[in-house]
């Protein structure tokens, strides 16, 4: 009866959820050279692995697609930029220079990267905590983010937002309260539906946070509205200080929007990743189907932040063979070399490029004077380029807004 049972469940379910025995996979180095050119500025033919993708409601990504020499080289440096930025964090945490929150993405490099890559300069990206490599990506700077976790004016908020209130004009922010940024980017990409612009947004959040309400009543409005959302979790095993399995009844987080398709998607490689983004970013801009939801399974080899060790629910020996086996950055240093597309030697002159940029603009940030008093003022109210000081201003600006 029990496997009668089972028998009758599979045919309930949704063509593309009854083989759910087949697994993500999140091996950072599976993907195949299918063609390479003579010519090595000409593109380059790969093909990734045929369980780098599930999808929900909607067909897979092809898995044959061109890259380039020059991109990959510039993605390879890019993420060890990321992980170098947010180790001197990590160190200037410890070493009490920075103070609060501090959420770190190491380990999940293969996301920001990776989404940069997919989408162009106008479209919108807005997250939660682990913000730093997404603000630099879309426009930011390294001693823009430093400073701004040190508390100084060369900040990108002018050293008075932290770790989680950090900006650009395409750039809506990592925000602090739980789940909170995905209704917001639900709003952002309204605004582009609405001006007709032709661009999307893409609004990430955590495994952590995918069971809050604000989540879900935001899936709704986007499918009800046709909105060019792309809602993304960021699945890295781990909540604070819980694993997914234990805050979520269904961890199969790119089904949960209902009536919004969904892709899951290996997020420890960066082809792999770069595929998703472009085929999402094509879902709702281009082809104009309204929202999707992407679910990257990724990890972090830290704690949920700083002050939490990481370890309590979680053993030693598994971060270890995380770090040792699935690292996004090791994964593509080995596709260049065994492409034959750079040596051993070139890529660690990029490492030491990324650990130079990151060391200068860790020492420029450091010399960079805290807020003054007057800074006070500042971005409080909006009404032109000077800041409104003084009594009477401050009244007349409450009245106009």
């Amino acid at each position: 009866m029990a496997s009668l049972a089972r028998i009758r469940i599979a045919r309930r379910l949704p063509a593309s959820l009854s083989t759910r025995a087949r697994q993500i996979h999140t091996t950072s180095d599976t993907t195949q050279l299918h063609d390479k050119p003579a010519d090595l500025s000409q593109p380059i033919t790969v093909k990734l692995h045929e369980d780098s993708f599930r999808a929900y409601l909607c067909d897979k990504p092809e898995l044959e697609l061109e890259v380039t020499k020059d991109e990959l080289l510039t993605m390879y440096k890019e993420m060890q930029t990321m992980r170098r930025m947010e180790m001197a964090a990590d160190a200037l945490y410890k070493a009490k220079l920075i103070r609060g929150f501090c959420h770190l993405a190491i380990g999940q490099e293969a996301v920001s990267v990776g989404l940069e890559h997919g989408i162009t300069p106008n479209d919108r990206v807005i997250t939660a905590y682990r913000c730093h490599p997404f603000a630099v990506m879309r426009g930011g700077t390294i001693k823009g983010v430093i400073g701004e976790l040190l508390g100084r004016q060369c900040g990108m908020s002018r050293g008075k937002g932290g770790s989680m209130h950090i900006f650009t004009p395409t750039f809506f922010g990592g925000n602090g309260i739980v789940g909170a940024q995905v209704p917001i980017g639900a709003g952002v990409s309204f605004a582009q539906k609405y001006m007709g612009e032709k661009t999307c947004t893409f609004a990430l959040y955590g495994d952590g946070a995918s069971n809050q309400g604000q989540v879900f009543e935001a899936f709704n409005m986007a499918k009800l509205w046709n909105l060019p959302t792309i809602f993304v979790c960021e699945n890295n095993k781990y909540g604070m200080g819980t694993s997914a399995a234990r805050s979520s009844s269904n961890t199969e987080y790119f089904t949960r929007g209902d009536k919004i398709p969904g892709l899951q998607v290996n997020g420890m490689d960066i082809i792999a990743a770069k595929q998703a983004v472009q085929y999402a970013r094509k879902w709702a801009v281009d082809e104009d189907k309204g929202p999707l939801l992407l679910e990257f399974v990724t990890y972090r080899y830290g704690g949920h932040s700083m002050s939490d060790p990481g370890t309590t629910y979680r053993t030693r020996e598994e971060v270890q063979r995380m770090r040792s086996t699935q690292d996004p950055i090791r994964g593509l240093q080995n596709y260049l070399q065994e492409w034959g597309l750079a040596s051993e030697q070139e890529l660690k002159q990029l490492d030491k490029e990324a650990k130079a940029a990151v060391d200068s603009a860790v020492e420029e940030a450091k010399r960079s004077p805290e807020p003054g008093v007057e800074e006070l003022w500042r971005d409080v109210y909006f009404g032109g380029t000077e800041p409104a000081v003084g009594r009477g201003r401050e009244r007349e600006e409450v009245h106009r807004y």
